[in-house]
């Protein structure tokens, strides 16, 4: 059973902020420490884009590389994925209520379904959760 939802900018903190930011340092304790983070599908593309956007862009050199794909497999195995698609309606309202792309609000209504915290810094992410109801994993 999962415990929070993981923003894909949260994950990406651990690898291509220097230093880390606290919050994702603390996120990122907490999963070593044992609890497990749900994702929305497209979060393994949201990974694997920013990686390559950062070597693109020189903020990670070639050789960042096989460390940082290592350092997310050994996280993996405490993340679990969500398995149902989204309802397009659904997000595209919220989207357009709340100010946020599609991707973020995915992570905002996966947060909502499962009634779980959500893991993000993202300001816009966080009023929406707030606006909601939904919890921020601390």
């Amino acid at each position: 059973m999962s415990d929070f939802v993981l923003d894909a900018s949260v994950a990406l903190a651990w690898i291509l902020d220097e230093p880390q930011l606290p919050y994702a340092s603390r996120v990122r304790k907490r999963m070593r420490a044992g609890a497990r983070a749900l994702v929305p599908p497209h979060w393994h593309l949201e990974i694997a884009n920013a990686l390559l956007t950062g070597l693109r862009r020189g903020r990670l050199i070639p050789a960042d590389l096989d460390p940082a794909l290592q350092d997310i497999a050994d996280l993996t195995s405490f993340i679990d994925t969500d398995d149902q698609p989204d309802n397009i309606a659904a997000l595209a309202v919220l989207g357009r209520d709340r100010s946020l792309t599609a991707y973020d609000a995915s992570y905002v209504r996966l947060a909502l379904r499962f009634d779980l915290p959500l893991a993000t810094e993202d300001k816009a992410m966080v009023a929406a959760a707030r606006a909601m109801g939904i919890s921020l994993f601390t």
